[in-house]
């Protein structure tokens, strides 16, 4: 499935089941949200944290796919085209960044 198919499936998941969309704020606080819980695993699993028994059973890519819906919530309902959209950021990127990363010490293997 790509981007623009990922919306449509969104938005006929918002329609199907849910009344309405919630308001951007409340979207954003939701994906501040899903954020906090991605940031949770990464920072007890791959970080220094100790996890706990209850961060084990947590399924990272179930929480990188709840940040994933509320984003396209919140392009359906602002009409961003997340296609278009990240394709211009990659572009962006592509043409700023391409010899930067190679070009940093830091990143010598």
């Amino acid at each position: 499935m790509d981007l623009s198919g990922a919306q449509k499936a969104v938005d006929d998941w918002i329609k199907a089941h849910g009344v309405r969309y919630f308001n951007e704020l409340t979207n954003m606080a939701q994906l501040t949200e899903e954020v906090g819980e991605v940031a949770r695993i990464i920072a007890r699993r791959y970080g220094e944290q100790s996890e706990k028994a209850t961060d084990k059973e947590k399924d990272l890519g179930e929480e990188l796919a709840d940040v994933v819906f509320v984003a396209m919530c919140l392009a359906n309902q602002t009409g961003v085209d997340l296609s278009a959209a990240f394709e211009k950021k990659l572009n962006h990127k592509t043409e700023r960044d391409h010899d930067r990363h190679h070009r940093n010490p830091k990143l010598k293997p």
